[in-house]
């Protein structure tokens, strides 16, 4: 590895391991943005900071318009386990899913970037960059979905950002593999809570009784089954599963209250439409079989994240390396807000682990880290 190189990965390195150790949670980031704001106000950008607990490194070249580069800052109320070194200093908090690795490369990226206006970049010039950069490091994407109140700001429009990029660490890829697709990657998520009302009895007087643990017992089932239904019809993937059922209070009465709560995974909106339409119908019919109502609710959630196929093929010829995933993937990300906005792709990018995301295991080598920082210096040259 050259000198240049090793400096890098020292950087990386010291910057993450720094980063995992104050880990934070939601929009509650003191630490998380004073070290960020720490390292940017070393360099030739102005830090901004255009929403709450969001920072910024602007980046004006003088160029018509920008790109921007997301990282995510908040951390996962998950105890530590790893035994590393560099281990949360936080009880209970723990960068779990990557997100300190994103920060380091966006860090990465804001002082190569500066170098360049610099004039101390090896091989390239300010000329090389056609584009004003934007760095964000936005809060709560594991809560909350910080990147609407991102958007919401207006800082893309008043920075003239016309595409964004963003990568996530991803443990079922080898060490440092880039890889992605066109059009959806990621789901849409919404979190579906079933309430069923009833009447408690007796189990001896049962028929006085209204169950609505056997109008919740009735609905999960089917409701689970319907999406398998729904996603043949359609052609698309559509996943509904119930993490959670509580019901009445004790085991010789009829149960007057039920309570279901699960999490619905699509990658359209016309499949969430068709989804929330058939749940809510069988939910009432559950309830009306056991003579109970019920009430259903799905949460706002994020949208699917889905690339731009023009963007995404332009990226495909500036990271040749870059590898296609077959499949879009059920977990839910808020970098979807973003591409809303503005087109956008995301990019795995693998450890090797396979230790799972959110583990109080999970850990990688800042190596892939290399891999990551160098993607990004070439999308930011991108014509």
């Amino acid at each position: 590895m050259s000198d240049e190189k090793n400096l890098e990965l020292e950087r990386l390195t010291r910057w993450r391991r720094d980063l995992h150790r104050i880990p934070e949670l939601d929009f509650e980031l003191p630490q998380t943005m004073a070290y960020v704001r720490g390292v940017l106000e070393g360099l030739s950008c102005e830090v901004l900071e255009p929403c709450e607990s969001c920072v910024c490194a602007w980046f004006d070249l003088g160029r018509e318009r920008s790109v921007a580069l997301r990282a995510d800052m908040d951390a996962l109320p998950v105890t530590e386990r790893t035994g590393a070194a560099y281990a949360s200093a936080a009880p209970g908090r723990m960068h779990a899913c990557g997100h300190d690795g994103h920060m380091a490369m966006a860090l990465a990226a804001a002082t190569w970037v500066d170098d360049v206006v610099g004039g101390r970049a090896s091989d390239v010039c300010a000329e090389d960059l056609p584009r004003n950069v934007l760095v964000v490091f936005q809060p709560a994407e594991e809560t909350t979905g910080g990147a609407a109140l991102v958007c919401e700001s207006g800082v893309f429009d008043r920075c003239r950002v016309e595409r964004i990029f963003g990568f996530h660490l991803w443990p079922d890829l080898p060490a440092g593999a880039l890889a992605s697709r066109p059009g959806p990657l990621l789901a849409r998520s919404s979190e579906v809570t079933a309430e069923f009302a009833g009447r408690s009895s007796h189990i001896a007087r049962w028929r006085e009784g209204r169950d609505a643990l056997a109008a919740a017992a009735r609905f999960v089932p089917s409701a689970e089954a319907m999406c398998g239904r729904l996603q043949k019809e359609l052609g698309e993937p559509c996943l509904l599963r119930f993490g959670r059922l509580e019901a009445g209070t004790v085991r010789n009465a009829i149960a007057g209250a039920a309570r279901a709560e699960g999490s619905l995974r699509v990658f359209s909106d016309a499949m969430f439409d068709r989804a929330r339409e058939a749940v809510t119908t069988l939910a009432e019919n559950a309830a009306k079989t056991e003579g109970c109502t019920a009430k259903i609710t799905f949460s706002v959630g994020y949208p699917p994240v889905a690339n731009d196929a023009a963007l995404f093929f332009a990226v495909e010829k500036t990271l040749p390396e870059l590898g296609r995933i077959d499949e879009p993937l059920l977990i839910a990300e808020d970098f979807a807000f973003y591409q809303r906005h503005l087109p956008g792709v995301f990019v795995l990018l693998g450890t090797g682990t396979g230790v799972p995301l959110h583990a109080d295991a999970f850990d990688f080598d800042e190596r892939v880290l290399l891999a990551g920082a160098d993607a990004y210096r070439r999308l930011l040259r991108m014509p």
